[in-house]
């Protein structure tokens, strides 16, 4: 062997050893989406299940409220019936922030300052809003207002359901 001979092994070791490297951080990368993917289709499915077998619309506001502060890692998060107040920026059904009549580049930007609010529409009848205060952490991704958006819409859907039997009118 000569020492071109060694050189050029020593090149293509180096070639493959750094295509395996990338490849393994893909996987592992594909592995957090898979498990992050699993995860949100996890809470859409037990929230769907709730409402499905529950007479409580209350039951599935509640469930909706506590996925919503694991989900967004939010510091509170409440549900409001009724009328709408004030204009907080707001969750919007594609997973954009609006604040007022413009979109708040949540990916670029963080999160807006103060709560946010995410409506509750069922049957296209307003029934009330999720209103959150971000917690600490970073934006959340965009699958994850997705899936806070269906799973708002299926609050909605519940109290749709219910005709706000539950003596719920305004608020």
């Amino acid at each position: 062997m000569t020492e071109t001979d060694d050189i050029e092994t020593a090149v293509l070791l180096l070639a493959v050893g750094l295509i395996v490297s990338q490849l393994a951080a893909h996987a592992r990368r594909l592995e957090v989406v898979t498990v992050t993917d699993a995860e949100h289709l996890r809470r859409i499915h037990e929230t769907a299940d709730l409402a499905r077998t529950t007479s409580s619309a209350d039951a599935v506001v509640e469930h909706v409220r506590r996925q919503l502060v694991e989900l967004l890692d939010l510091r509170t998060c409440r549900f409001e019936y009724g009328t709408l107040m004030g204009r907080p920026p707001r969750l919007e059904q594609d997973g954009a922030v609006a604040v007022g009549r413009r979109r708040w580049d949540v990916d670029a930007a963080g999160r807006p300052e103060g709560r946010i609010e995410l409506r509750a529409y069922g049957n296209g009848h307003y029934f009330g809003r999720f209103m959150m205060t971000p917690g600490p952490g970073g934006a959340p991704s965009l699958k994850a207002r997705l899936v806070a958006v269906t799973l708002a819409d299926q609050a909605g859907a519940a109290l749709d359901t219910a005709g706000l039997a539950n003596g719920h009118t305004s608020g």
